[in-house]
């Protein structure tokens, strides 16, 4: 697991920057129709779990104005530059224990976190937190299958397709169990370019041995020997096709 304190400093630029949050919150404000936020008597409120570094979170409050906007992060350096992007806005938050009340809102977003879940109880259990500070009627939108979406068929793939891989915590099949268990019912799916995130083989060797690819710990000979084999490929600094990425929309009947 990447230590995302001291990853918040090259976040965004390493992962596609404004145009990536832009595509992102584009396919996830598709999903949140209007109505769900026109609660009477108060302002709208999304909540956006494991908000990160707050870049696509200031693009959803940007583009919704009717909304009141709040960001939550376990990591003090992600939410501390999240802060400087949404002042006032964020807090610091465990998504399996959320610091919120019952039904306080109108839609939560959980945006490439899944995926970092160790167990499949922990997956569960931040469902169940995002579907219990969601109201009736509301919506949760979250990202699946985010490994998958990696493999796109490159030289590159072919080369890492023998790597030993964990099961999947953000599978779609599981994510909606986990949904389903909660009472959330299936509001819609969509999809978006990750721009700028195509891999290259020279960065994607720097990736192994920096530990990203979570069953090759740096420095083992196996990492090793995946290495040496991206850095035989030609064009090594030439990014392959980006990949596309996976939303699930699910609805709190009331």
């Amino acid at each position: 697991m990447l230590d995302y304190d001291k990853e918040a400093r090259v976040y965004d630029a390493s992962r596609g920057g404004e145009p990536r949050a832009a595509a992102a919150a584009d396919a996830v404000l598709g999903l949140i129709p209007e109505s769900a936020h026109r609660t009477p008597g108060r302002p709208g409120r999304l909540l956006d779990v494991a908000c990160g570094t707050g870049i696509v979170t200031r693009r959803l409050a940007g583009a919704r104005p009717a909304l009141r906007v709040t960001g939550a992060d376990l990591t003090y350096g992600m939410a501390r530059k999240a802060a400087g992007r949404l002042p006032g806005a964020v807090v610091l938050g465990d998504s399996r224990r959320l610091p919120f009340p019952d039904g306080v809102f109108d839609a939560v977003t959980s945006i490439w976190l899944l995926h970092l879940i160790d167990g499949a109880d922990d997956v569960g259990s931040i469902v169940a937190e995002c579907a219990r500070v969601l109201g009736p009627g509301g919506v949760y939108v979250t990202t699946v299958d985010k490994a998958a979406s990696h493999d796109v068929g490159s030289d590159i793939d072919a080369v890492l397709a023998p790597r030993p891989r964990r099961s999947a915590p953000d599978a779609a099949h599981r994510v909606e169990g986990c949904a389903a268990a909660q009472g959330l019912v299936a509001a819609g799916r969509s999809a978006f370019t990750g721009l700028g995130q195509g891999r290259s083989p020279r960065g994607t060797a720097a990736d192994l041995r920096r530990g990203w690819f979570t069953q090759l710990p740096p420095g083992e000979p196996r990492t090793e020997r995946f290495a040496a084999r991206l850095e035989t490929l030609p064009d090594q600094d030439r990014r392959r096709a980006d990949p596309v990425f996976q939303l699930r929309a699910f609805r709190k009947p009331g």
